[in-house]
């Protein structure tokens, strides 16, 4: 028979299990997106390298913070 220490430990491995699964797949500097999904210029190669999530040049970036509208 389980006790609570048992049960709380299945119910966080599975929620750790569904967030990875989840979790968006970021390869690495190559999959970094060469140009901003709100303006369409590059992006520069050193945004790319420190943030290669980011979809946005910086530009776009201070907008969509100054607008609330932060995305991922």
């Amino acid at each position: 028979m389980a006790d609570n220490a048992d049960i709380a430990t299945e119910l966080m491995e599975k929620r750790l299990e569904g967030a990875l699964a989840n979790r968006p797949r970021w390869i690495g500097f190559d999959m970094a997106a060469a140009d901003c999904e709100d303006c369409g210029d590059p992006i520069p190669a050193a945004r790319r390298q420190a943030a290669p999530w980011a979809t946005t040049c910086i530009e776009c970036q201070g907008i969509r913070e100054q607008k609330g509208k932060h995305r991922r």
